[in-house]
């Protein structure tokens, strides 16, 4: 939530952090030690160290989600909203870059309009926003 928002929608906002550029890389020097060697830990930003530590240990894509009981209220809701989150995430053209994601539910979806916790009316909506959520921060 620390980086900033790189799109939004209706009822959702997606956040972005890039990754320090200290953080170890999977073809970097260390996958070329031997099996024995790579088992020792070796942390040149550790404690007792001058350097920052990297935000996560593998340079890749993460995402989170985050969906307040305030705006969904019932956990099959909160779940399936989720489960939506990181499919659309995984299916994303073009992928996202390298960064923490967290995608935000920051309002209600109607329970007027979606009487049913889980209909597949409200996972249609949610799929359709998060996709138009994805494309926006695309471009």
């Amino acid at each position: 939530m620390a980086g900033s928002t790189v799109s939004r929608t209706a009822h959702f906002a997606l956040h972005r952090l890039p990754l320090d550029a200290a953080g170890p890389s999977p073809t970097g020097p260390e996958s070329a030690l031997p099996a024995t060697a790579s088992r020792l830990p070796v942390d040149p930003t550790g404690p007792g160290s001058a350097g920052p530590k990297p935000l996560f240990p593998v340079r890749d894509t993460w995402i989170g989600a985050m969906v307040p009981k305030r705006w969904a209220k019932r956990a099959v809701t909160r779940n399936a909203i989720k489960r939506q989150i990181y499919a659309v995430s995984q299916s994303t053209l073009p992928p996202l870059p390298v960064a923490a994601h967290v995608v935000r539910l920051r309002a209600e979806f109607d329970r007027a309009q979606f009487a049913s916790a889980s209909s597949q009316a409200l996972k249609r909506a949610v799929r359709g926003e998060l996709q138009d959520l994805f494309a926006r921060a695309a471009s």
